[in-house]
């Protein structure tokens, strides 16, 4: 039998809609036949991004809990029940084989209805902190594919598989593609490139460094692609000239990526794993804003190797320029980060991760 169904379930950001793409896109090339549903949230950003990589999306009416008090929680237990609703209707419909959560808001009501009906249930947890919604799923989930030791904390040991992150296949052979990452970007090949991600959304404090640098990258011959996110995007469209070109969002982040000399990046799991792919030097300025400070432990992990350097945003005015000076006025530098991070990288997670769903098929 090929013809298996399958029902992906994740998103709010890029790091949890992306595994799940790559995921599905695994599934794909092994059982042609199979079919694919996504279910989101409606109005966030995997309801237009699950769609431009070829599959169906339905959104659930739902949205975290704030963790302040604000009226907005008081919508909260209507989302919930319709949400509840809409995704046992789905799991009626369907009749899925496997259903597979990568976090966010979505997934919560998705795997909770089809654990119910007793489908397999996959979570793939990106963090080395995993979010309320996969701790409170773990219980009624037959495997739970991880990219970091220790969360048997969180999980039950005896389900626990560590697998890596998935990462999108095409950042796997980025390094054959700069001559058309240049062209793309239009960048001139005499000067060195930075990549700047702030997230999907975006980072103030990483975008308030940049502007207030613009100058000082200009002086120093650097080009500077940089993805202020979409919450920021008309604040500093303006800067879109000479050796700066802004973006809302990256579409081509391979070519993005095979562009860079330099990266400057959050510490989100999904954007350590894919950089430790890349394997170009990188500063990571990780958010303070997360649940137990976990970015800061992600971006601890690669330094402790000797694999990437660390600037926490309190210090960014202090120490930004002369860390990213430092690398650029050394190719030894640059190489040894270069090469450190990419000996960390998990690139078979996609595949092992669909190793696991294939055992639940039999």
């Amino acid at each position: 039998m090929s013809n298996y169904k399958f029902i992906l379930s994740g998103g709010g950001t890029g790091g949890h809609i992306y595994p799940a793409i790559a995921i599905a896109n695994e599934l794909r090339s092994r059982y042609p036949e199979a079919s694919f549903l996504f279910v989101g949230a409606k109005g966030r950003m995997e309801m237009e991004k699950v769609p431009q990589a070829g599959y169906r999306i339905e959104g659930l009416w739902i949205s975290g809990i704030q963790r302040k008090l604000t009226t907005k929680n008081l919508s909260f237990p209507f989302k919930l029940i319709s949400s509840l609703w809409k995704a046992n209707k789905i799991i009626k419909r369907e009749k899925p084989d496997v259903v597979i959560g990568t976090g966010g808001y979505a997934s919560g009501p998705l795997m909770k209805m089809a654990s119910v009906k007793r489908i397999p249930c996959v979570i793939q947890e990106q963090n080395s902190f995993p979010g309320i919604t996969n701790k409170m799923l773990a219980a009624k989930a037959q495997k739970i594919c991880v990219a970091y030791d220790g969360l048997e904390r969180f999980f039950p040991a005896e389900k626990i598989v560590k697998t890596g992150n998935p990462v999108r296949e095409d950042l796997l052979e980025i390094s054959s593609k700069t001559e058309e990452a240049k062209e793309h970007f239009k960048l001139d090949r005499t000067k060195k490139t930075l990549l700047v991600m702030g997230g999907s959304l975006g980072a103030r404090r990483i975008n308030q460094a940049v502007e207030s640098r613009l100058d000082f990258f200009r002086e120093n011959n650097i080009e500077v692609i940089w993805q202020c996110g979409k919450l920021y995007y008309e604040e500093y469209k303006k800067y879109n000239k000479d050796n700066v070109s802004v973006f809302q969002f990256l579409n081509r982040m391979d070519l993005a990526y095979a562009a860079a000399d330099i990266i400057v990046s959050r510490a989100g799991a999904g954007s350590v794993s894919e950089l430790c792919i890349v394997g170009k030097p990188v500063v990571f300025i990780p958010s303070p804003n997360v649940a137990e400070d976990h970015q800061t432990k992600n971006a601890e992990a690669i330094v402790n190797e000797k694999a990437a350097v660390l600037v926490k945003e309190k210090n960014i005015d202090e120490e930004f320029e002369a860390t990213f000076m430092n690398i650029v006025n050394s190719e030894p530098l640059q190489k040894e980060l270069g090469e450190n991070i990419k000996k960390l990288a998990l690139p078979e997670a996609t595949k092992q991760i669909a190793n696991e769903i294939e055992k639940l098929l039999q």
